[in-house]
């Protein structure tokens, strides 16, 4: 009796204190993992780390092409606002001046004029009134008006001369054994040279020395001319070849309230009147009246000088939206029209030649 209930007691209570295998074995292995971590729990906080930075990554460079296409489009509603801003000007100043020669008496742009400021609720317009006489006939100018021209331009002489030489070569017969023919006939794609007259002052770009730059002009260092002091812009305008010449441009004198300094320069007024009368005419226009005192001032002759000039005209209108604050946008936008004023007895008094949705403007 007494070897049975020390046998039961035995193998109930477990007296020894001795844990069955697989207890001893499962309690090993949690105490292993809460020493050192378990390699599958360190894998997944790695991959949830990666994760979390490709969504941010993700949503940063969302939100960097979100606001960049906000601001793009801003932008480009602003353009399109400043657009018809000016274009709608460039109307108005057309028929303005076609009210003004109609009623001398009520003109609503004085006579002279080479420009005409307008201002609206919505922005401020400048429109520059640029008759074609303050061109010369890219058809007819001699070739040293030409060369001058170029050099005034600030075009190397090399390259003037072969421009000068190059449009008179274009717009008549072939010269030097058609040496320019030979070079346009060289390019790919090869072309032949008109032997015509300009029918578009465009057609210069086709001519042998020209580039995009001295046919539109651009912006240079001002130390490249040296006329800017050291606290002035660092760049500076210079003018194109589409200022300065036209196929409808004059044959003889130029308009002195808007003709280029270039042109001026070109028909033979000295520098220093074409300087004087540059910072002049942008104070006041010109009348017959102090145009011919200002010359005997400087002692120059005004056979190549006039004032405004045939039916054709450029009107050129830059316009600048206003702020919500009351000031004006840095946005410009450029529109002009090339104007032809008609006699009595056509369909229209008005017929506009050209129109240049973006136009340069200095």
């Amino acid at each position: 009796m007494r070897m049975r209930n020390t046998t039961r007691r035995s193998s109930g209570g477990n007296p020894s204190g001795l844990q069955p295998p697989f207890l001893a074995a499962g309690l090993g292995r949690s105490r292993s993992c809460r020493l050192k971590a378990c390699p599958t729990e360190g894998s997944a906080l790695l991959a949830v780390l990666w994760v979390t930075a490709a969504l941010a990554a993700i949503g940063f460079s969302l939100a960097s092409t979100v606001r960049g296409e906000t601001d793009r489009t801003s932008t480009a509603v602003d353009g399109l606002r400043a657009y018809y801003l000016a274009s709608g000007s460039i109307h108005r100043a057309i028929y303005e001046l076609l009210w003004s020669v109609q009623n001398p008496a009520k003109r609503l742009i004085p006579q002279y004029s080479n420009h005409v400021d307008y201002t609206f609720p919505s922005g401020q317009v400048r429109v520059d009134i640029i008759p074609e006489t303050a061109k010369l006939d890219v058809n007819s100018a001699p070739p040293d008006e030409l060369y001058k021209l170029c050099v005034a331009l600030g075009i190397d002489p090399e390259r003037a001369r072969e421009i000068a030489m190059g449009i008179v070569d274009w717009r008549g017969a072939p010269s030097e054994a058609g040496s320019f023919d030979e070079f346009y006939e060289s390019l790919t794609p090869s072309f032949r040279a008109r032997h015509a007259s300009l029918e578009e002052i465009e057609e210069l770009l086709l001519v042998k020395g020209v580039t995009p730059d001295i046919f539109y002009g651009t912006y240079v260092p001002a130390s490249e001319t040296g006329a800017a002091p050291p606290s002035g812009p660092m760049l500076v305008e210079r003018q194109g070849l589409i200022d300065c010449l036209s196929v409808y441009g004059s044959k003889g004198a130029v308009d002195a309230n808007t003709a280029a300094p270039a042109v001026l320069l070109a028909v033979g007024l000295p520098p220093d009147a074409v300087s004087a009368l540059v910072a002049r005419r942008r104070v006041t226009p010109f009348n017959p009246g102090t145009l011919g005192s200002f010359l005997t001032a400087y002692g120059a002759s005004s056979p190549r000088l006039r004032l405004e000039g045939n039916s054709i005209l450029t009107v050129r209108a830059t316009a600048r939206l206003r702020l919500p604050d009351g000031n004006l946008s840095d946005l410009r936008r450029t529109v002009a029209a090339q104007v032809k004023y008609m006699p009595m007895g056509f369909d229209a008094p008005i017929h506009i030649l050209r129109w240049y949705d973006t136009a340069w403007s200095f």
